[in-house]
Parts: structure tokens; sequence; C-alpha cells
């Protein structure tokens, strides 16, 4: 017992043992909750329907975890005597600054669980498209707000003054804006995004050289999936100084084609292809009833038909287009007339 009773560093190993136990405890006890998570808790939460409990459980078992060894650190720093007060009051800040990061963290987690699987849900339900792009930019507001109100709480905890960080910001404050005109800029372009509604998601559009589909709009740049399958992030300034082509609310996507047959097509198979257009997109789902075709000229080396159709908004217009050219390509060929290529007749006179 003289051994248990001998000071190092001003504490017994008595209570240097009973400090280290603690927190060697608290491992124990964290091992233990991650058993029960994985074994016990995530199987009960995959049998229930909703899969708000099955995100809740997958985001909430880190932060639960590391609140339980917080705790275990609390409780074994006052175990030990510090000669000098501001040593265990550091030890204090420490395990407060963690604490309060560890608790912000749990409710960003579960704030953020439940707008993706409650309120989305239910935005989803409303005829309104406008919910659907405000509430991305709530989510990240609200995350951003949490954790700003988390680290000023924790600050305030361990000594800061709150009060003169603020007075200081105020005054760096004209700097900073100037600094960062471009992106109070697109923070105001995207409110007009959001006001005037040029375009909702899953919209098609076309701006400054690229072309396709709006996936998520934020309060600073906007993001949209072109054709070839790539993610553009776009600055909302963008939208206010360029026009805005909405592909999505056109009526119909108009399809315009110039084909040439060779000038030895008689006026029968003239009218023959015309026919055979009409034909093709006549009581085609894909295509409008609106769509015409006639001989409107002679060119330089082909006899020129002008074809337009108007392909519906709900059909592919890549996939559309194809079948009808493919159609086009094999009615032809079967009929025998000849599609016209740049060609030139020399006459050589005879001397």
């Amino acid at each position: 017992m003289e051994f248990l009773d001998q000071t190092f560093f001003g504490n017994s190993v008595l209570n240097w043992a009973i400090a280290i136990g603690v927190i060697l405890g608290s491992f124990l006890v964290v091992k233990v909750l991650y058993w029960i998570f994985s074994k016990v808790i995530k199987k009960a939460t995959a049998k229930t329907k909703t899969k708000l409990d099955d995100e809740l459980v997958e985001k909430l078992e880190k932060p639960i975890m590391y609140f339980v060894f917080i705790l275990g650190y609390w409780f074994a720093i006052h175990f030990l005597d510090f000669p000098e007060g501001d040593i265990l009051s550091n030890l204090e800040k420490v395990a407060y600054l963690a604490l309060t990061i560890n608790i912000t963290s749990i409710i960003s987690k579960v704030a953020d669980a439940l707008i993706v699987h409650v309120v989305l849900p239910l935005s989803e339900k409303t005829e309104s498209e406008f919910d659907d792009q405000l509430i991305p930019v709530i989510r990240k507001f609200l995350k951003a707000l949490i954790w700003s109100l988390g680290i000023i709480i924790g600050l305030d905890n361990i000594g800061f003054d709150i009060t003169a960080m603020i007075a200081g910001l105020g005054i760096g404050g004209l700097a900073l804006a100037l600094a960062a005109q471009d992106s109070v800029k697109n923070i105001f372009a995207g409110i007009m995004i959001f006001l005037d509604k040029p375009f909702k998601l899953k919209d098609r559009i076309q701006i400054d050289g690229f072309d396709g589909t709006v996936e998520e709009v934020g309060i600073r740049s906007t993001r949209i999936r072109t054709l070839e399958g790539r993610i553009v992030t776009i600055p909302n300034c963008t939208f206010t100084d360029n026009s805005v082509i909405n592909v999505t609310s056109q009526p119909a996507l108009k399809v315009k084609l110039n084909l040439g047959l060779t000038y030895d097509t008689n006026e029968d198979d003239m009218q023959k292809a015309i026919n055979i257009l009409e034909d093709i997109v006549k009581g085609n789902d894909a295509i409008t009833d609106d769509f015409a075709a006639g001989f409107n000229g002679f060119g330089d080396f082909s006899l020129n038909i002008l074809f337009i159709y108007y392909v519906r908004p709900e059909s592919h217009w890549l996939d559309t287009q194809t079948i009808v050219n493919k159609e086009i390509l094999k009615r032809f060929n079967l009929e025998k007339l000849d599609f016209a290529f740049p060609t030139q007749t020399i006459l050589k006179k005879e001397l």
C-alpha cells in the first residue's frame, strides 16, 4: 500500500491509477456501445419502414461515442490534484470545447436528417417547384448557422471575449466586403434566381456556352450536368449577366433538316420523297402533329427538301432524331432516292 501512496507530479499513484482507469473504462464503454449499435440498434432500425431512424443511428453513432470519452476525460482530470489552478482550468477548457463541438455536431446531424427524410418528402408532394429549390439552400444555411452558434458558445465557454471579437469583425467588415464583393454579387444573384425563377430543378438550360440539366441551385452557385455527363458549377452572377435559354420550357423541340437529292431526280420521285418524310413522322408519339416537308430550292449540286418537325418535351430529343434519321436513310435507299454530294462537271471545249 505504501507504493500507492507515493506521489508523482503532485498526485499519488492511486489517484493516477484511478484517472487512467476512468479513461480506459470510457474506452471500454465505447467498445460496448459500438457493439450495441452495430449488432442491436442497426438491425432493429433496418426492420422499420422509415429511413429516418437508420440515418440518425448512422450519423449519431460516432458523436455519442465521443461524448462518452469526453465524459471519461472530464471525470479523470478531477481525480487529480494540480498545485497550479491554471492547469486544471485549461484541462477543463479543453473538455468544454470538445463537448460543445460534439453537441453541435449532434444537433447539426439531427437537423440535417430531419430535413432530408421529413421536410424534403413533404415538399416533393406539393405542386410548387419553388420549395424544391429553396430547401437545399435552407439546409446549407441551417447547418452553417448551427456550427456558427456552436463555435461562438464554445469559444465563450473557454474564456474568449466574444463581444470584442464581434467588434473586431465589425472594424474589418469593410475590408472583408471589398475582398468578398464577387461572393456578395453571386449571393444577390442567387436571390434573384429564386425570385425570378428563370428555371427550376431538372430543367435543361443553355447558358454561356453550356447546355445541360439543372441539378442544384445554391445561394452562391448553380450546378448543371451537361449533355456529356459532366458537372459544371456556374457562379450565379453569370445568370444575371447573360441570357438563359430554358430548353425545357419550350412547347416542343424544333428539328430542321435540309436534305438534297441528285439532279436526276424527277418530279414523281421528289413527291415520293416528300410523302416518305411526312409518313415517317405521322403517328409517331414522340413527335407533334405539326410537321412539314417541301421542295424548297435548287442548290449548286442538289435539289433541296426542307423537312421540319417538333419533338415533344417529354420525349428524348436525341433518340427521337436518331430513329427518324435512320428511317429516312432506310426508306430513301429502298426507293432508290439518291442523296446528292458536292460534284462538278467539267466541259472541255474541242479546239
